[in-house]
């Protein structure tokens, strides 16, 4: 918490205004559509909730079919599932770990050729805080006139060219979970730059209903309002974002500059933006510790630092190694998102890949990067880590 979180918050209690409408919900809408630099915002109770509205706004239905990445979480897939369309997934590209454009492309034409209909929405997503190709996937989207709903959960304040992640789509989704760089503890918000269709938003939110004296429904509605009180945290958190943003990218160039310094070329891929560093063509026998760069003119929040374990040929370091090692410190690090397609839920799902996920989640580690690590504890992670290895490689 920065520490305005409680003003707000008490400011809820004392006017009364609990439910999810009030003071600090305008507020915590006006201060998201300031800094995006989005004119409509609709705070809801989560990113999933935001991705559904935006899914349905988009004209998604029954039979229909949507093309989602599939290096993500489950929930960008999941509120496809839930209108009761079949999500497509799109593998990655070496350069940010999203959405491949030529494989999208590839999707949709191959999706109009063996069922006749085109695709409804796209889904990208910016993992991990890194920006997807939003120039190219945007130019796809418009050349097939399909809605682009951007999966901006994990990305709030990362941008390209000053352009801030989910405003490139005609809808942008963004979480304020538990783990994200922000948090109202639940909620999300979908943010666009028609009015009418943020309003219908809030419409269908409220459990869609009518102006009338009475209860009157025409419309199916959901209850996805997020709370007046909720939002109060909201508004405090807005106003250290910055703050966070700093620290995470701090985070990862702690992470970076001390576990590359074991590889000179390495280390100079991670800083010329070489996208071989990011997924590297070939096994190398030094067990390189590969971290994301930024391309030109990107912008990433770090939300969450990663790094890719390449283990040699023989007796090389693996990212179970070091997982493991992690963990038995009581130091909790995960593997990569495993891909979409891999997962028995999406079973029979079409898919259009080129092994880049498959790889990334064969070698790929998440780091402990929450915003409040002190720098104590990022020595003890890292000095474990090359422990691991030195230890390993004699």
């Amino acid at each position: 918490m920065g520490g305005n979180e409680k003003h707000y918050v008490g400011d809820a209690f004392e006017s009364n205004w609990i439910a999810p409408l009030g003071p600090n919900v305008d507020g915590f809408e006006h201060d998201l559509a300031e800094y995006t630099g989005t004119p409509h915002v609709a705070a809801l109770t989560s990113g999933t909730a935001a991705l559904h509205l935006g899914l349905i706004l988009s004209g998604v239905s029954a039979g229909d079919e949507v093309i989602c990445q599939s290096f993500t979480f489950s929930a960008s897939a999941n509120p496809i599932v839930y209108l009761g369309a079949k999500p497509v997934f799109v593998d990655s590209e070496k350069l940010t770990w999203n959405m491949d454009p030529e494989l999208l492309e590839q999707a949709i034409l191959d999706r109009i050729k063996k069922t006749g209909r085109t695709p409804k929405a796209i889904v990208p997503v910016h993992l991990y805080g890194m920006p997807a190709q939003m120039g190219p996937i945007m130019q796809i989207a418009d050349r097939y006139g399909i809605s682009v709903i951007e999966d901006a959960a994990e990305a709030l304040g990362s941008h390209i060219d000053g352009k801030m992640c989910g405003t490139f789509g005609r809808f942008g989704i963004l979480s304020f979970n538990g783990n994200k760089i922000i948090t109202t503890s639940g909620g999300g918000a979908l943010i666009g730059s028609e009015e009418a269709m943020i309003r219908k938003a809030r419409f269908l939110a409220t459990q869609a209903r009518d102006p009338a004296p009475h209860y009157e429904h025409s419309e199916i509605g959901y209850n996805y309002r997020l709370s007046n009180v909720c939002a109060g945290i909201g508004r405090g958190q807005m106003e250290v974002l910055p703050e966070r943003i700093n620290r995470r990218r701090d985070i990862f160039e702690h992470y970076r500059k001390t576990l590359c310094t074991g590889s000179a070329d390495q280390a100079k891929t991670a800083r010329d933006g070489s996208t071989r560093s990011a997924v590297p063509d070939n096994e190398q026998k030094h067990a390189p510790f590969v971290f994301l760069p930024e391309p030109e003119g990107y912008f990433s929040n770090r939300w969450l630092t990663t790094l890719l374990v390449i283990p040699g040929v023989e007796n090389g370091v693996t990212r179970e190694d070091i997982r493991l090692a992690l963990e038995a410190e009581q130091i909790e690090a995960r593997p990569l998102w495993k891909p979409m397609h891999m997962q028995p839920v999406f079973g029979g799902c079409p898919y259009y890949g080129n092994g880049v996920s498959d790889y990334l989640f064969k070698y790929g580690l998440c780091l402990p990067s929450g915003t409040a690590m002190t720098g104590n504890d990022l020595d003890r992670i890292t000095g474990m880590i090359q422990h691991i290895t030195d230890k390993i490689l004699r």
